[in-house]
């Protein structure tokens, strides 16, 4: 379970004095726990999207932060993304796309395309953000 390799690797951060990882897996398993105390057991993919909502968070604060934070900031982003799956980029959902290259151009808006693009991703088993399938697709558009 992702939330016990999130409970292990504070440890290894608290015992190696790593403050800044340490904190930050602090604060996604208090609110894993919050969410298990509320809805019961969770899934991974339960916790992932809690780490997700808390890379959104840090990435926004990131925007206004003041100069000095935003190192810490940075850093918090990257420990969080550690704890989920990795997911292909850009580059790699086009050349994943490949094979549909055509039905996304011959699409009638960016909409439809990015449909057909989730569709064979998805045949595919590829891990993807939609963001970047979007960009991926008006890439293949363009």
């Amino acid at each position: 379970m992702l939330s016990e390799e999130i409970k292990k690797r504070m440890m290894a951060a608290l015992k190696a004095g790593k403050v800044v990882e340490k904190e930050i897996l602090r604060v996604v398993l208090g609110e894993v726990q919050t969410a298990e105390a509320r809805d019961g057991a969770l899934s991974d993919a339960s916790v992932q999207a809690i780490v997700r909502r808390l890379i959104k968070s840090n990435e926004e604060t990131l925007t206004v932060a003041p100069e000095d934070q935003k190192a810490t900031l940075a850093d918090e982003i990257a420990i969080l993304r550690t704890l989920l799956p990795q997911t292909l980029d850009v580059p790699a959902i086009v050349a994943a796309l490949a094979s549909v290259h055509d039905a996304i151009r011959a699409a009638g808006n960016d909409g439809q395309a990015t449909g057909v693009a989730m569709k064979a991703l998805k045949t595919q088993g590829a891990l993807v953000e939609g963001k970047d399938v979007a960009s991926a697709v008006r890439q293949i558009r363009g």
